[in-house]
């Protein structure tokens, strides 16, 4: 509740998520209430870090300062990522998003690498910690605190769609439980007389080193190119066959240029037989509509299939049936016959999924396995195969 009453009250027309000068406001919020809470908790637990000579909490501080950094990426990347496509860019500036948080990654693990370092060296050697009711009190403030920072940026980050303000909301979620060993730490230090000061600061470093993992895998995957949401590709298939004389949908390849901006190209199977123009209208009508229900940038290309020859529909069946043979075999597509006579050729693709992880030796074995059960049901023709990867799984 109180999330959403202070977006109302910062973002003017906040429910249009899908505008990007929204959206980049959304990205501006997050990072200033970021800034300004970490950096006051930097502040304040530097201080009190250094008055009890606590590692725990000048490493904790410092988490805070590098959270600070974070939000300023945030900030710097929401609004070089708006910035319109250009001659150098076509596609726009989305990916800056990516490439901000996968710096702040690094400066993530350099803190967290440091911090193990500073840990091993005080549980070697010891120091009595300075108890103070003013530090419990002010942990035990900035628990909630981060809390209700994690809950604010996972919010935002799933409404907009935000992979940094997500992991962002995570680091706080992390937070939270380091200040609760923190509190921890100084109740057993107080009461039992018992230094466990270099131990927690060894947690908290190894918190930091696995967030800023999470970081690096989480911008990571989409600049490698990931494999595409199968909400996505399930509305996009469900959609382009919805289309009159759109018999198939094949060779799906989605290319991400940052959050909210996706082109997808794709191969649409159409009668033969039926008029270039009118089909040429149909897959443009879909092209467009498409686009603009799902915000993505549609480019689809035409494959023409003779689904009115009782010989090719014959041939197909019996092939699909043969291909059962073939586990590994998905489907097939762009299953046509050509050439005179009786001796003619068989082609089409058969699609494998990446989750066999087949070689390209293991591909050519498998082609000639199955155009010799081929040849054995159709003597007179030939086979020409191609091995296809479902790019979509």
């Amino acid at each position: 509740m109180t999330g959403k009453f202070i977006v109302s009250r910062f973002i003017k027309d906040y429910d249009n998520i899908n505008d990007k000068n929204v959206r980049e406001k959304y990205g501006f919020l997050s990072g200033i209430i970021g800034i300004i809470i970490n950096l006051i908790l930097f502040t304040i637990q530097i201080v009190l870090g250094l008055i009890t000579n606590s590692i725990a909490i000048i490493a904790n501080a410092i988490n805070n300062l590098t959270d600070v950094t974070s939000s300023l990426v945030t900030l710097i990347s929401f609004k070089m990522a708006n910035k319109p496509a250009d001659k150098e860019h076509p596609f726009g500036h989305g990916r800056i998003e990516y490439i901000s948080a996968f710096i702040v990654s690094f400066l993530i693990l350099m803190v967290g690498f440091e911090f193990v370092k500073s840990s091993f060296e005080r549980i070697m050697h010891p120091e009595p910690l300075k108890f103070s009711i003013i530090t419990l009190i002010i942990m035990l403030i900035a628990i909630p605190l981060k809390l209700w920072l994690s809950h604010f940026n996972k919010g935002l980050g799933k409404l907009i769609n935000s992979s940094t303000i997500s992991a962002t909301g995570t680091d706080s979620l992390n937070d939270a439980i380091i200040l609760i060993g923190l509190v921890f730490s100084i109740l057993i230090s107080y009461f039992l007389n018992i230094s466990i000061d270099g131990y927690v600061g060894m947690i908290i470093a190894i918190f930091i080193l696995l967030s800023g993992i999470s970081f690096l895998k989480e911008t990571l995957n989409p600049l490698l190119g990931e494999a595409p949401d199968p909400t996505l590709i399930k509305k996009l298939k469900n959609g382009i066959l919805s289309y009159d004389n759109i018999l198939g949908v094949h060779d799906i390849i989605i290319h991400n240029y940052g959050p909210e901006k996706i082109m997808a190209s794709l191969h649409a199977e159409v009668p033969c037989n039926i008029s270039i123009m009118k089909i040429h209208d149909i897959i443009d009508t879909a092209e467009k509509e498409l686009s603009e229900k799902l915000d993505i940038f549609i480019v689809i290309h035409m494959d023409p299939i003779c689904n009115n020859s009782a010989e090719i529909i014959s041939t197909k069946n019996t092939v699909t049936e043969l291909l059962k043979n073939f586990p590994i075999i998905k489907s097939i597509h762009d299953f046509r016959i050509i050439g005179d006579g009786k001796c003619r050729k068989i082609l089409f693709d058969a699609v494998v999924s990446f989750d066999d992880k087949i070689s390209e030796r293991e591909k050519e074995n498998l082609k000639k396995s199955v155009i010799e059960s081929i040849k054995k049901a159709y003597p007179c023709y030939d086979a020409i195969i191609t091995i296809d990867q479902d790019y979509t799984q």
